[in-house]
């Protein structure tokens, strides 16, 4: 059964997409089976997945409201991953079901037959907290949040977790964070050091461990409809992301195994 990770956080530019691809990049070389779910009407994740948006048959939008299975508008990307594709569409679709009937439920009822083909579903969020990220939230097992260690973020990020704590009460109780990750790090940056030990105090483990820098290979990998992994993958970025996939599928492995422990108890 995949395990649903949406990576969100409703402030834009803070690598939300460069991650959800990057992580899906990496964890496909781990080899695990991974869909990525563009949820983004810009449609970023497709493109730096080396899927032109302007061509793709069917999109999220058509699996949102309903009029194409989830599984007819996957593709298979260049790196072994394959995706759901988005693109403008999905503004139109987030207006279509504003009145529609069990309207936040619609991506987790629509992924529900995919589960058993992959290891890991990565949904990329747009960068607000709208009905389209509610759909990313409600199907997820876990929030993976990025965020850049400058001075609104904690704000922001304080945000998110009064929504996913409401969330929690109202749409899916086993809903838990997967981890903080902190993006575009300037280690000489002293304002970045001292939210990184901030982060670290409010959130413990939940942070996770790897850091991904500023990295100029990271930027340019999506120009050439890749990811870091693809691209460049001895990069500080590149590596950085690996090291990602390995925190998250260690972090499995234990769910897994308290999961048995529990059983046999």
């Amino acid at each position: 059964m995949a395990r649903i990770i949406a990576v969100a956080n409703q402030k834009g530019g803070v690598g939300k997409t460069t991650t959800a691809v990057n992580l899906a990049a990496a964890l496909a070389r781990a080899p695990q089976r991974v869909l990525l779910v563009d949820l983004d009407a810009q449609g970023n994740a497709t493109m730096g997945s080396g899927v032109d948006k302007r061509e793709v048959e069917a999109s999220t939008c058509d699996v949102l409201l309903g009029e194409v299975e989830a599984k007819a508008a996957v593709v298979t990307t260049p790196e072994g991953f394959d995706l759901m594709p988005g693109n403008i569409d999905l503004t139109a679709a987030e207006i279509q079901l504003m009145d529609a009937d069990g309207r936040e439920q619609r991506l987790k009822s629509a992924l529900q037959p995919l589960r058993g083909d992959y290891d890991f579903i990565i949904v990329d969020c747009p960068p607000a907290l709208s009905l389209l990220t509610l759909n990313a939230l409600t199907a997820a097992d876990s929030v993976l949040v990025p965020m850049q260690c400058e001075y609104y973020a904690l704000e922001g990020l304080s945000a998110l977790m009064e929504t996913i704590e409401a969330l929690r009460a109202r749409l899916n109780p086993t809903l838990e964070i997967e981890g903080v990750l902190r993006t575009m790090f300037d280690i000489r940056n002293n304002l970045a050091n001292a939210v990184s030990g901030e982060l670290t105090t409010h959130f413990g483990d939940k942070v996770f461990r790897t850091i991904v820098p500023r990295n100029v290979r990271v930027a340019e990998a999506p120009s050439h409809g890749q990811s870091i992994v693809g691209y460049d993958r001895t990069s500080r970025g590149g590596v950085a992301y690996l090291g990602l996939a390995g925190e998250i599928l260690r972090r499995q492995a234990d769910r897994k195994k308290q999961q048995q422990h529990m059983e046999h108890a």
